[in-house]
């Protein structure tokens, strides 16, 4: 009996181990389509790789984070992504890193980045930040008012943003889990997506007039 128990036991161990093992590698662009001919292929889940004998310190170095961003625009805010496509050196390592600049009252619209968490810190002004969790967790919005010095955590995949709720302009740095994040802007990817979604079927999403939302699908 005693022998039976540990089989059973050294069974169940071996196939949580086999599940802990067996993963399959984050994703680092939006999709990754299986195909048969390696010289066909235009991405090794990511980018293909130097040969580390010739790697230099230029791959791993970027300047001009120190230069403010344009924030003449609408949302009134610049997002200066470093990473992969930025710095060859990050591919592979799972890290990225933004400079976002804010107008007075400009913002990070909110959008979500598929691929990576993000960590923020403001460095100038005030943010009023905040994510909405999971249709799970009842879409709760989770939000502070950051200030100099401040730290806050953006889960990924959670819907975030950050406004600057002084009347002076704000800076602040990121770092993300990924070397290639990637972002989706809500606003942009409903209204402003090519094609164009159905209006009625935004019109039912978001409880509007059809009119309403061919407006707004216009301004994108």
């Amino acid at each position: 009996m005693k022998g039976t128990s540990f089989l059973l036991t050294l069974a169940i161990l071996a196939l949580a181990i086999s599940f802990a093992s067996a993963y399959d590698p984050s994703p680092l662009q939006d999709f990754c389509v299986a195909i048969d001919d390696p010289a066909k292929a235009l991405f090794v889940n990511g980018k293909f790789c130097k040969n580390p004998k010739l790697a230099n310190a230029d791959d791993f170095f970027l300047a001009g984070l120190n230069i403010p961003g344009n924030t003449n625009n609408p949302v009134g805010s610049s997002v200066n992504a470093v990473d992969v496509t930025k710095i060859p050196g990050l591919n592979t390592l799972g890290i990225s890193f933004v400079r976002i600049d804010y107008a007075p009252y400009g913002q990070n619209a909110p959008h979500t980045h598929p691929r990576g968490t993000e960590i923020l810190t403001v460095v100038e002004g005030t943010l009023y930040v905040g994510f909405v969790t999971s249709n799970q967790d009842g879409n709760r919005l989770i939000s502070k008012v950051l200030n100099k010095g401040d730290v806050f955590v953006f889960p990924i995949g959670l819907i975030h943003f950050q406004a600057n709720i002084g009347h002076i302009p704000a800076v602040a740095f990121a770092a993300l889990s990924s070397q290639n994040a990637g972002t989706i802007t809500i606003a942009n990817a409903v209204f402003g997506s090519t094609p164009p979604i159905n209006p009625d079927v935004l019109a039912q999403a978001f409880k509007l007039e059809k009119n309403i939302v061919e407006y707004l699908q216009k301004q994108f």
